[in-house]
């Protein structure tokens, strides 16, 4: 270790809490620290990304409701965060099925966690199971070099029952102020843009826009195809970019979502393994498969 470092904690750090005010109260954190950027992972909640900090300024949408340990309607509860895992059984809206899903809502079992010159590791477990019925798990690797910009995300599905079984996955990234300002740009090797609504389709030629805030504006989504599988928002102002890269192998689809609502100022880049609403489909896992997917969010200075 370096000499002039006391206790490698000045450098980086680990630190595990659980909260006890409010709404909050009961969700266990792993609030971490490589020195340049810092996260915090949600293990009461899927071990989700909660926030992600770039030499201490905000780079997450964390919505009015903030986070909460309750399970009480979709509308109320959803935080947004920087990551927040949509699926096995559902992503989007279904009849039938909660709003995205139900994987973000079940606890990890974090088997894991390591802090030392190498960098900041945590390993965790998420099991969707069911009597009689499915038995998946969802292997989160969460990584991120000492002093680097980059946090990874490794995430491997693995089907632990005797019977094949379908799936579904999106990865809700969700970027808000100050990252997310007035004359900031979305960038990406875009082959073609879907809307998803009439609204969308009115505003396709604003898509890589960010615009201020305003009242009442209705959220704008679109479906998107990608030579390169990486998207990017652009902050001039800020002097900082950035930087979302997938496994366009295994998430070979993306939703943009754009909330330019004051008070609801978001923007949502989401690799997925399916297409939303008429196009929704599920993907098979045999018994005893795995396949493995793959994120990576890098905030840069310009």
């Amino acid at each position: 270790m370096d000499g002039r470092i006391s206790n490698f904690m000045q450098a980086a750090s680990v630190r595990r809490y659980e909260m006890t005010e409010g709404k909050e109260r009961g969700l266990r954190v792993l609030d971490c620290d490589n020195g340049k950027i810092r996260f915090l992972l949600n293990e009461s909640k899927a071990l989700d990304v909660m926030q992600l900090y770039h030499e201490g300024q905000n780079v997450s949408f964390i919505s009015k409701n903030g986070f909460t340990a309750r399970e009480i309607p979709f509308a109320s509860r959803f935080e947004g965060g920087m990551v927040y895992t949509c699926g096995l059984d559902s992503v989007g809206a279904r009849e039938g099925y909660d709003l995205h899903g139900s994987l973000h809502n079940i606890p990890a079992r974090v088997t894991r966690v390591c802090c030392d010159e190498k960098g900041i590791a945590a390993e965790a477990e998420i099991s969707d199971t069911a009597l009689f019925a499915k038995n998946l798990v969802l292997c989160r690797k969460i990584y991120s070099a000492f002093g680097s910009d980059t946090l990874e995300i490794s995430d491997t599905l693995e089907n632990r029952g005797a019977c094949a079984e379908a799936y579904c996955l999106l990865y809700h990234v969700n970027v808000g102020y100050p990252m997310l300002d007035a004359g900031a740009r979305v960038e990406g090797d875009v082959s073609q843009v879907i809307p998803r609504t009439v609204w969308a389709e009115k505003q396709i030629a604003l898509r890589e826009e960010i615009s201020m805030p305003e009242a009442g504006v209705e959220e704008t989504c679109c479906f998107l195809k990608f030579g390169q599988p990486k998207a990017s928002l652009v902050n001039e102002k800020l002097g900082k970019k950035f930087s979302l890269a997938w496994s366009g192998d295994t998430l070979p689809h993306f939703v943009q979502w754009k909330s330019m609502a004051s008070g609801d100022y978001a923007l949502g880049l989401e690799p997925c393994t399916t297409e939303l609403d008429d196009r929704f489909s599920y993907r098979e896992l045999g018994a005893g498969e795995r396949v493995r997917f793959l994120l990576s969010l890098r905030v840069e200075r310009l």
